[in-house]
């Protein structure tokens, strides 16, 4: 009786320890100045000690476009033809933590606004 309590022990610690290591840490988008109908400007806080951001893209119809990351650490996007919002964003970390977010920022988006992905 002992054994099969310590091997359920072992089954619910393990489960907590891989839902802990997948779990997204806490991400925020936030529309800098300079944004506009042909350009999209981000500051990304991804909340990950030892971590950060390796690549961004937006999602443009069926197509992901990659954002630069600037000197400031705002990732940003310049193209030809206007953006179409809402926009999907997804990530890659330095680690290797990779994630998507359809729709968190919405076509209306208002400069100096920080948008969060919708709990799961």
């Amino acid at each position: 009786m002992g054994s099969s309590r310590r091997m359920l022990v072992a089954a619910v610690v393990a489960a907590l320890v891989a839902v802990a290591w997948c779990a997204v840490p806490p991400v925020s988008f936030k529309v800098e100045k300079g944004s506009e109908e042909k350009k999209l400007a981000l500051q990304i806080k991804y909340d990950k000690e030892g971590d950060s951001m390796k690549e961004v893209e937006v999602k443009q119809g069926e197509e992901w476009l990659p954002l630069n990351k600037c000197a400031n650490g705002v990732w940003e996007i310049k193209v030809d033809e206007p953006l179409k919002g809402p926009y999907s964003i997804r990530y890659e970390t330095e680690k290797g933590q990779r994630n998507v977010f359809d729709d968190v920022v919405p076509a209306e988006y208002k400069i100096g606004t920080t948008y969060k992905p919708a709990e799961p």
